[in-house]
């Protein structure tokens, strides 16, 4: 079959070759046009409640991770210069295109009682600039008075400030946002630089693009580093210009078609299918070096290109096949999760894996028809002294070595499970960024001076239209009660909810005496009614604290919003400290009457994280399965199914091992790791496998095939070994933490793979096979 294929190639090559070219310059087109994604809640299918209760969320209250914030710490805001400057900062701010609103203290407003109308008039606090400091004195005591403010805008304990921008919903969500975000940190740091303070800022539109950026940069150079790294290897193993740039051709076409695949199933560029283009190079490449080699060492047995050229394919042919179905396969099983940025990333990879196959099949022998025969100095490194001594190194150990090739491997294998059993679970919504990135440093800040700025929404729904109108003070008193509980936690605190609103209203009322700011009570209601319909003077500007407030009740009156802002605790902290808000809402609010609901970016990120770490674990044993069963197919024999499945999850186990061991917690950017391992380890299993399957037919005994098999695959085993490892130590270079642990266990992993492939299993063969296994007897 294969050589009927390796003919059909050879004799219709330019064909081929046209076809080929025409499709590179039909998806370099489509690739041309791929784009980078903004969203943050996609890996949440759309069925599930937290998902469906987040949507539901942002039809009746709008989006709630649209806010970025800047912060500063001095003693000296309240100077008349540096004031009269962070007013025209919050001027400036809102003049970028894309701010919608601007809530800061230069725009704090005061409510003041008219006894004539009934009705409560807002003005500015700080009309500024201010031309003396007693002006800004008097304007700041007023300011401080106002006890509504305090947590939300400054904290006076540690003398901390902050801005808070709120960005349009689409312009978020688009390019765009990009340069909006830009256009706020440059007059940020140019008010710090005025005045040197120093300036912070987060909030999730903050992260969000900057995350986006990253990943574009680090696609790039991650992808150059890669196709560098891989052409110096293919130079110094092959010294040869012309088999370097064949190889990189075949990768190049590949990225190309997997950025092209992105765009037509309608995929944006993410941070985890960024990854792809990468690694479409390092899997591309041992293809690469295997049709090579087995080109090389053909051509030096023959000494005649055609058949050396038919050689190959029939012989390396159905061997690439199966390494690639195992690959797809290792990355191709996201696509059978819920997640959609799971399935996009296993739809991507898996279909391009093949295509890999395609490309690899038809461009090398076609192109090598073309090129000059090899010289000597092309297949030097098939007999290279180094390469023979350790090959001859390793055939020592399978033949006389066996029993303590065992027993070392059961103890490493038993300090690894030991180590499994400390590996925890735990994920944070800046798990990827390092802890020296300023987006992080920026987020401790206000973590420190304003207890987070990562959003939790609790509803309140009281199950029937106007049912908050029912019961106004008790709904009310019952909301205070749980704010005060969620104030009292070191990590989270109230942010904005129509309580607060009613408290600022009630000591408007009195004359803006501090000491009246709280909920007013039933005999204080009746007054108070006429003045809750508050309207600005024609001198100032719109009221944006009361369009706040106002945006925490639903147009039915039937759902209350609490918004919280939190810490970002991780994943295994959060559902303790939403447990207790839990228990504390049940105590206050009757079960049958009302319904307490959680939402918000902070929840989603949580469901999220559990339901790719769930995702990750199912595909890592569709995989095995999976994989097991090419194997099975493969090979028609149970015992080489346990020699090709027992090496490659002895690497997984004591990856695991060394996870747990390090402190190094499950979270999808790890976990992830497993699965593709498997898939791109299991190459080697298979290319040693097969060749031993077809020295088999050429051999007396299972040791003398064993022999062979090490000598003719290990070469290029190792080359490839090398490229692989090499690849992903690449990723160890991101500013990305998840990525990094990918490129640092991955690597790890194929070691591990390596060495068991060509130590272990050949002891294992000889141990299971006394004598000729008779898998030797059939032909491929």
């Amino acid at each position: 079959m294969w050589g009927s294929i390796a003919a059909f190639i050879l004799k219709f090559r330019l064909v081929l070759l046209l076809l080929l070219t025409a499709s590179f310059i039909y998806m370099t087109f489509q690739a041309s046009k791929v784009e980078l994604s903004y969203e943050y809640t996609r890996a949440i299918p759309t069925d599930n409640a937290k998902y469906q209760a987040y949507q539901n969320f942002l039809k009746k209250f709008g989006d709630d991770g649209n806010l970025l914030v800047i912060g500063v710490q001095t003693d000296q805001l309240f100077s008349k210069d540096v004031f009269n400057d962070y007013i025209l900062l919050s001027r400036n701010l809102k003049s970028v295109k894309g701010v919608e609103q601007v809530l800061s203290i230069p725009d704090a407003i005061i409510l003041n009682k008219n006894l004539i109308t009934e009705k409560l008039t807002s003005s500015q606090i700080f009309p500024g600039p201010f031309k003396s400091q007693s002006d800004l004195d008097s304007a700041r005591r007023t300011f401080e008075n106002l006890l509504f403010y305090k947590g939300i805008l400054y904290n006076p304990a540690t003398h901390a400030y902050l801005m808070a921008i709120s960005v349009n919903k689409e312009i978020m969500n688009s390019a765009g946002r990009t340069a909006v975000v830009s256009n706020i940190v440059k007059l940020g740091k140019d008010f710090g630089k005025a005045h040197l303070l120093q300036i912070h800022f987060s909030g999730l539109p903050l992260i969000r693009t900057n995350m986006a950026t990253k990943v574009a940069t680090e696609m790039k150079w991650f992808l150059l580093g890669s196709v560098l790294l891989s052409a110096l290897i293919l130079f110094i193993f092959f010294r040869s210009l012309s088999n370097m740039l064949l190889s990189l051709v075949v990768v190049i076409i590949g990225v190309v078609f997997s950025l092209a695949t992105m765009h037509l199933f309608d995929y944006k560029i993410t941070l985890l299918n960024a990854l792809i283009p990468p690694l479409i190079v390092v899997i591309g490449i041992p293809n690469c070096i295997y049709f090579l080699n087995k080109y090389h060492s053909s051509f030096r047995d023959y000494g005649e290109k055609s058949k050396a050229l038919i050689e190959m394919i029939s012989k390396m042919g159905i061997v690439t096949l199966f390494c690639n179905i195992a690959a797809a396969i290792g990355f191709g099983v996201f696509a059978l999760t819920k997640s959609a940025i799971l399935k996009e990333f296993g739809v991507v990879a898996g279909i391009n894996i093949m295509l890999l196959f395609i490309i690899s099949i038809i461009l090398i022998p076609a192109a090598l028809s073309y090129l000059p025969d090899p010289k000597v100095r092309h297949m030097k490194y098939l007999t290279n002294r180094w390469l023979m001594s350790l090959l001859d190194l390793l055939e020592t150990w399978a033949l006389h070595n066996k029993k303590a090739i065992f027993i070392f491997t059961l103890i490493i294998l038993s300090i690894s499970v030991a180590g499994m059993t400390r590996l925890r679970s735990e994920s944070f919504i800046l798990d990827d960024l390092p802890k020296t990135d300023p987006v992080y440093a920026d987020l401790k800040f206000f973590e420190a001076n304003f207890k987070g700025v990562m959003p939790l929404e609790i509803l309140i729904d009281t199950k029937r239209k106007n049912g908050i109108r029912a019961n106004l003070l008790g709904n009310f008193t019952k909301i205070n009660q749980l704010s005060l509980y969620i104030d009292s936690s070191t990590v989270m605190a109230t942010r904005l909810s129509i309580v607060e609103g009613f408290k600022f209203l009630r000591q408007a009322y009195y004359n803006n005496d501090s000491t009246r700011y709280g909920l007013p009570n039933e005999f204080e209601l009746p007054f108070l009614a006429p003045y809750l319909n508050t309207k600005s003077d024609s001198s100032s500007k719109p009221n944006g604290v009361m369009k706040l407030v106002n945006g925490f009740i639903d147009s039915n009156k039937q759902v209350l919003r609490i918004n919280v802002n939190m810490a970002d605790v991780g994943s295994i902290q959060l559902p303790k400290i939403l447990g207790g808000v839990q228990q504390r809402a049940d105590e206050l609010f009757d079960t049958a009457h009302y319904h307490i609901e959680f939402t918000g970016t902070t929840v989603t990120f949580l469901e999220g994280s559990a339901f790719i770490i769930s995702g990750l674990k199912q595909s890592i044993i569709w995989a095995f399965f999976l994989i097991a069963a090419c194997m099975l197919y493969l090979f028609r024999s149970l015992r080489i199914l346990v020699c090709s499945l027992l090496p490659n999850v002895i690497p997984l186990v004591i990856t695991a091992g060394v996870m747990g061991w390090a402190g190094v917690p499950l979270k999808p950017s790890t976990v992830l790791v497993f699965s593709i391992a498997l898939g791109i380890a299991i190459d080697i299993t298979i290319r040693f496998l097969v060749n031993y399957k077809q020295d088999s037919n050429l051999t007396t005994s299972t040791i003398s095939t064993v022999i062979k098999t090490i000598h003719s695959t290990g070469i290029s085993i190792v080359y490839t070994s090398l490229v692989l490892i090499a690849g992903f130590v690449i990723f160890c270079f991101s500013g990305f933490g998840g990525t990094q642990a990918l490129g640092w266990l991955t690597s790890l992993t194929l070691v591990m793979a390596t060495l068991t492939n060509l130590i272990f299993l050949p002891a294992l063969l000889i141990v299971i096979s006394p004598k000729k296994d008779n898998v030797a007897n059939s032909k491929m």
